[in-house]
C-alpha cells in the first residue's frame, strides 16, 4: 500500500495538534494526580482529540479517503471543530480546577501547568486546521467546511455543555416553562446533530424533500424556539415573582465548583449563545449555494 506524504500547512497543523494533545494528557495522566470526574473530562478532551487526528492523518497518509465510508471533505473539518472545542473547554476547566487556589506544590503543580500550556497549544492548532480546512467564498466544498456547518458543531456543543448543567442536580423539573425550554434544547440538539450526521455519512440525498430547503426552515424554527427559552429560563429562575432567586446565595462562594445558581447563570447565557449561534446560521443559510458529497 503507497504512502503519500503532503507536507502541507494543513499536514503540520495536524500533526502539531495530535503531539500537543498526546503531551496534553500523558502528562496529566503521569503525574497529575486527577482526583475527580473534572479531571477525567480532560483527559478525555485530549485523547479523544489525539485519537481522531491520529485516524486522520493515517487514512490520508495511506491514501484511503476514497474507501472510507463518509464524506471525507465533510468528516476531517467537523472532526476538527469538536476537537478545537473539547481542547479549549478542558484548557479553561482544567486549571479552574487543578491550579487555581489549589495546594498542590512541586512537580505535580508543575505537571498540571504543562498540561495546561500543551492545551492551549493544541487548541490554537484545532483552530488554526479549521481556519485552514474552510470553504472560501466562491469555492465548491462540503457542508461541514461552510459557515452553517460549522455553527451547527458549535450549536450542538453549547446544547451538551448546557445538558450537562441542567441534569446534576436536574434543574427543569420545577415549573412547567422550564420543561418547555428543556425540550427546546433537545429538539434542536437532535435536529442539528441529524444534519451533520446526514452530512458526514452522505446521506443527504436520501431524503424526501430538498436538504437545502429542510436546512432553511430548520434554522428558522431554532431561532424562534431559542428565542423563546432565551426569554422564559431567566424568568423562571431568576425573577422572585416566578419562584426564581435574583441574588447570587452567599453560599454559592463556599461551594466546590458550581452551585446551582451558578448552574442556571450558566444555563440562560449559554441560552443566548446559542440563539446568536442560531441566528447566525438563519442568515448564512440563506445565503449560501453549497455543493452536498
Amino acid at each position: 500500500m503507497p504512502v503519500v506524504l503532503h507536507t502541507s500547512p494543513l499536514f503540520w497543523t495536524r500533526l502539531c495538534a495530535m503531539i500537543f494533545s498526546c503531551v496534553a494528557f500523558s502528562v496529566a495522566v503521569h503525574g497529575g494526580q486527577l482526583h475527580h470526574g473534572t479531571g477525567d473530562w480532560c483527559i478525555f478532551c485530549w485523547a479523544f482529540s489525539f485519537a481522531g487526528t491520529l485516524l486522520v492523518l493515517l487514512v490520508e497518509l495511506f491514501g484511503l479517503q476514497t474507501r472510507a465510508p463518509i464524506s471525507w471533505k465533510n468528516f476531517p473539518i467537523t472532526f476538527a471543530c469538536y476537537a478545537a472545542l473539547l481542547c479549549l473547554s478542558a484548557s479553561i476547566i482544567f486549571p479552574l480546577y487543578f491550579l487555581k487556589g489549589n495546594s498542590s506544590y512541586g512537580e505535580t503543580r508543575n505537571l498540571r501547568i504543562v498540561s495546561t500550556v500543551f492545551s492551549c497549544l493544541a487548541t490554537i492548532c484545532y483552530v488554526s486546521e479549521v481556519s485552514i480546512s474552510k470553504a472560501r467564498p466562491g469555492e465548491v466544498a462540503g457542508y461541514m467546511a461552510t459557515a452553517p456547518g460549522l455553527l451547527k458543531v458549535c450549536e450542538t456543543f453549547v446544547a451538551c455543555i448546557i445538558f450537562v448543567f441542567v441534569s446534576d442536580p436536574v434543574l427543569y423539573d420545577r415549573h412547567d416553562a422550564l420543561k418547555y425550554c428543556m425540550s427546546v434544547y433537545c429538539i434542536c440538539f437532535i435536529l442539528s446533530a441529524a444534519v451533520i450526521v446526514l452530512c458526514v455519512g452522505e446521506c443527504t440525498g436520501c431524503l424526501p424533500f430538498p436538504f437545502a430547503r429542510f436546512l432553511s426552515a430548520y434554522a428558522l424554527l431554532a431561532v424562534v424556539l431559542y428565542l423563546s427559552a432565551t426569554i422564559i429560563w431567566p424568568i423562571f429562575n431568576f425573577d422572585p415573582k416566578n419562584g426564581g432567586t435574583k441574588n447570587r446565595p452567599s453560599n454559592c462562594g463556599n461551594a466546590v465548583g458550581l452551585c446551582i445558581w451558578d448552574k442556571l447563570m450558566a444555563v440562560a447565557v449559554l441560552t443566548g449563545i446559542n440563539f446568536v449561534l442560531y441566528l447566525a446560521d438563519l442568515i448564512t443559510s440563506a445565503r449560501l449555494v453549497f455543493v452536498s458529497v
